[in-house]
This record gives C-alpha cells, sequence and structure tokens, in this order.
C-alpha cells in the first residue's frame, strides 16, 4: 500500500494539487492500523527432567515441574488455571517479575538529583512493586525462544519515562534458561536511555517444594546465607538499620524448620536479609536452601544481588489456584533475591541508581536436587 500513496503524492506535488493531499490524509486516518502490541501467550521450557510453562504477561512462571524422590513430576509453584485469571488481577504476584522498583518505597517518594518523584500509593501509605501497573501486568515482547537442550526463552519490555511516576526511559529484558537437567537460570537487565533512573527487579515466584497444593511450607526448613536483616517498621518498611541475626527469630544460618519461630515474627517472615555469608561460584553467592521432607526435594538458590526478601506468603487467603486448590496462609515461600527495599532512601543501603552508559544486571540460579 506505500508504494501507491508515495506515487500519489509525487503525482499531487508536481500537478501542484495540494487540495488531493488533505483528501488523501483523511481517507489514511480512517484506516484501520494493526495493532503491534504484543498479546499474553503461554510458551514452554522443557528439557526432559524439568518443565516450565511461562506467559509474557509479567515473565510470569505459571507452572515449574521437578521430580520428587519417587522419580515422578510435581508443580512446585503456586498459580492459576490461565492467563486469563493473572489477566484479571487475581494473582497475588504469583511467579511474576515485578520492577520497574520491587518492593515498598516509603510513602511512594523520592529524591533523585535534586528532583524530587512522587509514586502511586498501591499499598498504602507505600508504593509497592512498580505501582498500580507495575511490569508484572505489563505484556512484554518475545525476542527468542530457543528449543534444544538447553532452552531458553528471552523477554523484553520498554519502559516510558513518567510511567508510574519514574524518571527516564527503560529497556529491559529477562532470560530464563534451563542450563542443566536439574537448573533454571534467569538473567535481567536494564539498560536506561537518556535519563537517570531507579531499578530493582524481583522474581516472585511462591515455591512449595511438596507439590504446589499440598497445604502449607511451615514443614519446609531453610538456610539462609545471612547473618543480618534490614529491620522494618510498622509499614514493612526498612529502618535504615542492619540488625544481626543471632539470638532471634531470624536466625537461619543454620539450616531451621520454618515454623519453629514463624509465630514470633507478627504476621510472619516478610523481610530482607543480607547476603553477607555465603560461597561464590561463577560471580553468584549462596543464597538460601530450601527443604521438604514429605519429597526430599531440595532448591539451592544463588544470586548477584545484595538482598533476599524471604516472604512466607502472610497474606494468601482463599486464592483459587491451578487444578482446583485452594491457596491460604503460607502456603507458598518466596526467596525475592533484590537490591534493599527502599534503598533509593536509604544512603547507607546499596544503590538501585542506574544512569545512562550504565547497565543493571541481576542474575538467580535455582539448582534443585534430591536428598
Amino acid at each position: 500500500m506505500l508504494c501507491w500513496i508515495c506515487s500519489y503524492i509525487r503525482v499531487v506535488i508536481q500537478s501542484h494539487h495540494f487540495s488531493h493531499l488533505h483528501t488523501l490524509f483523511l481517507s489514511l486516518s480512517s484506516i484501520p492500523m494493526a495493532d503491534q502490541s504484543p498479546k499474553p501467550e503461554t510458551f514452554e521450557l522443557s528439557n526432559g527432567s524439568m518443565k516450565i510453562l511461562l506467559t509474557n504477561l509479567g515473565c510470569t512462571i505459571i507452572s515449574l515441574s521437578v521430580p520428587g524422590k519417587d522419580g515422578v513430576l510435581s508443580d512446585v509453584v503456586l498459580g492459576l488455571d490461565s492467563v486469563e485469571s493473572y489477566e484479571k488481577g487475581l494473582s497475588p504476584y504469583f511467579g511474576c517479575i515485578v520492577g520497574r522498583v520491587a518492593n515498598r518505597i516509603k510513602d511512594g517518594k523520592f529524591t533523585l538529583d535534586g528532583v524530587q518523584y512522587s509514586l502511586p500509593l498501591n499499598k498504602p501509605p507505600n508504593s509497592l512493586h512498580g505501582g498500580n501497573v507495575g511490569f508484572d501486568k505489563r505484556v512484554w515482547e518475545v525476542v527468542e525462544h530457543k528449543k534444544g537442550e538447553t532452552p531458553s526463552i528471552t523477554f523484553k519490555y520498554h519502559s516510558q519515562d513518567g510511567e508510574e511516576g519514574y524518571p527516564g526511559d527503560i529497556t529491559v529484558t529477562a532470560t530464563y534458561t534451563l542450563t542443566s537437567n536439574t537448573t533454571l537460570r534467569l538473567d535481567m537487565e536494564g539498560v536506561p536511555k537518556d535519563k537517570p533512573t531507579i531499578i530493582n527487579l524481583a522474581q516472585h515466584t511462591y515455591w512449595n517444594l511438596a507439590g504446589h497444593n499440598s497445604g502449607n511450607v511451615l514443614d519446609h526448613s531453610i538456610q539462609i546465607w545471612a547473618n543480618n536483616i534490614t529491620p522494618v517498621d510498622e509499614n514493612t518498611v526498612p529502618t535504615g538499620e542492619i540488625m544481626a541475626v543471632k539470638g532471634t527469630p531470624f536466625d537461619f544460618t543454620s539450616e531451621k524448620r520454618i515454623g519453629n519461630n514463624i509465630s514470633e515474627v507478627g504476621l510472619g517472615y516478610d523481610h530482607n536479609f543480607v547476603l553477607d555469608c555465603g560461597e561464590e561460584k561463577d560471580g553468584l553467592r549462596h543464597v538460601a536452601k530450601v527443604r521438604d521432607p514429605s519429597s526430599s526435594r531440595v532448591l539451592n538458590l544463588w544470586t548477584t544481588a545484595p538482598g533476599v526478601q524471604f516472604y512466607t506468603g502472610n497474606y494468601v487467603n482463599g486464592v483459587k489456584g491451578k487444578g482446583g486448590a485452594i491457596y491460604e496462609k503460607h502456603a507458598g515461600l518466596c526467596l525475592e533475591t533484590q537490591g534493599f527495599p527502599n534503598a533509593i532512601n536509604q544512603p547507607n543501603f546499596p544503590s538501585v541508581v542506574v544512569r545512562p552508559g550504565e547497565k543493571y544486571r541481576h542474575t538467580m540460579l535455582y539448582e534443585f536436587s534430591i536428598e
């Protein structure tokens, strides 16, 4: 169609009948343009041992199946039955990537280079997980989907300057790769265009290694390689302090049953642990080891991030999940590796600012095994 339009314009200009151009443009304006925006779809990664179902809506892991001690595959992540259910907002951040900034920003305000910004208070009195329409509610473009021995999928999203109150355009990518029979790797990157901004992406999967529909995770045991946490105020925002976990219910430096001391921390765990004592390999630090006694499944998590939000599904209440499952309180646990919450307002926390010419990077490695 473009060829005849160009030819017609050339003839009109040569004949000086410019009124015809006005008629042409009016006609063109009535032609419906094809919608180029991506649509929510589902995609599978499988290598014979692990199988993952994802959607480009929020880069969400819908299901993840790994074998237990009996060799049978079980789905070990909480999720909903259909993409439409996620579109309707029925998921409490199940399986998605949250951003532009994960976790809470106090009072929804921050200052960057002398300019104050205000964000939606979608979890009053704070802004949570990027605002009303964070990255988890955006449909990402699928850049690449590879099959074979190490299948992978790469999603991309361009966030506009001013979106949900945040400054600067930034393009983000997320690549999920099955790097071995029992390993999932996630690589997240963000490249700002021409203004500084803040970014802190987190993967928000709820894990239940006994199976997503098996009840609560209080009998799971966990070890977290953190000697300290960032204590929080009454609205779950870090106070800026760094507190030693020794002698407190937050001490998971040795493997411990999750339910042992959970009643001593209010609704449950929802705290940022400072990753300061784990071993390192290939540029990643050891975050945590989770074990389910009933299936013998074990998850070891590694990351490049300085912190991890350990969350025990305290606000999950009667959520209708996959296959008729009903998820109640503590039905899953989250290990959201991240920059520290509210870091932009705490100068002693690692910075979450990224400037033009710089690149934000965040890698996570999930290793599954039987012990």
